[in-house]
């Protein structure tokens, strides 16, 4: 089977943000590929530096933020762009933004604006990209609301978001995403603001467009249930770090970091036979204004080793079959 083309590279992200207290390193050194058509799941705690590579990726980083090394190639008809030497403000980065990658925001109440119907803004992002007159674009706009499964589609184009349920919102959310047809879609936490009953709707909803439409999609979540059924590549993030990264049935199968293997032993295996005891990860996230020196997971870590997980930061080790994981665990004498 032939590799995809790369669609996007991203190596070395740092994003920091800088305030009062001091300097917050929320992304520290991240660096991963995603190739057209695949799925990347990106797992780890909240605070772990998840949403703001998103954030890194679409330059949208609050005002007190900033890239401060690393670079983020788009690949377009055959040509590298780094988005971080791109005006964040600029017309080139605005085109990028809803035409080439697009984003599904956690909560769809912050995403839409509340004095304008679904319709308004779903048809003016369609119309900053596309050349189309206003009757075209609501049409287009109505086959997009159609095609997520939003009910009676050429009424409700015309509600106010605040007039839609939790569930109707995200369709909508992902009808407006998907409006330019783009080639990535970043989806965070795209099951948190609706109940257990609408996210198996919303996750087969995702799979299904994912195969249709043939973009790739980037999956920020702390539910490693929904990165196992949208995801083909997993990237587990802890502090800002990338600690781990795999196919997803090999990060399932047979983790190699310890805070992999406790995210997995901290989620309840249904079934017979299987126990409904939870073993969570002792301890919390460190504060990133007080990050621990060494490896960033150590002070939390079963397998901590004195005077090396506490002093060395560990390199990237690669075991093979695209399978990489930061732990001294790893390093060979």
């Amino acid at each position: 089977m032939t590799q995809a083309p790369l669609l996007l590279s991203v190596d070395n992200l740092a994003t920091h943000f800088f305030s009062q207290e001091g300097i917050l390193e929320a992304v520290d050194g991240v660096s991963f590929d995603i190739y057209a058509g695949e799925g990347l799941g990106i797992a780890g705690e909240s605070g772990c530096g998840k949403s703001v590579t998103a954030q890194s990726i679409l330059r949208i980083v609050p005002k007190n933020g900033k890239i401060v090394t690393g670079e983020i190639s788009l690949i377009q008809n055959g040509e590298s762009v780094d988005l971080v030497q791109l005006d964040d403000r600029g017309q080139e980065i605005r085109q990028i933004r809803g035409g080439e990658i697009a984003m599904v925001f956690q909560e769809p109440m912050a995403a839409f604006s509340m004095v304008y119907t679904i319709g308004n803004q779903i048809t003016e992002v369609i119309r900053l990209h596309q050349e189309c007159s206003p009757s075209e674009a609501r049409e287009r706009a109505v086959e997009m609301l159609r095609r997520v499964g939003m009910p009676q589609p050429e009424q409700t184009i015309d509600a106010y978001p605040f007039a839609l349920s939790g569930g109707m919102r995200q369709r909508a959310m992902i009808a407006m995403a998907l409006s330019c047809h783009p080639a990535l879609l970043i989806a965070d936490e795209p099951t948190t603001a609706v109940d257990v009953t609408i996210q198996a709707q919303v996750l087969e909803l995702m799979k299904d467009l994912q195969r249709d439409m043939g973009m790739a999609l980037i999956v920020i979540t702390h539910d490693l249930a929904v990165i196992s059924e949208l995801c083909d590549r997993v990237m587990i993030m802890y502090l800002g770090k990338d600690v781990e990264s795999a196919p997803a049935d090999v990060i399932f199968r047979d983790p190699k970091h310890p805070y992999t293997v406790g995210l997995l032993r901290s989620v309840p295996e249904l079934g017979e036979g299987h126990s409904q005891e939870l073993d969570p990860i002792s301890g919390s996230v460190p504060s990133p204004y007080r990050r621990p020196t060494g490896c960033p997971f150590h002070t939390r870590c079963p397998d901590f080793i004195p005077d090396v997980c506490d002093v060395h930061m560990p390199p990237q080790i690669e075991l093979g079959a695209g399978h990489r994981v930061r732990c001294h665990l790893y390093v060979q004498d």
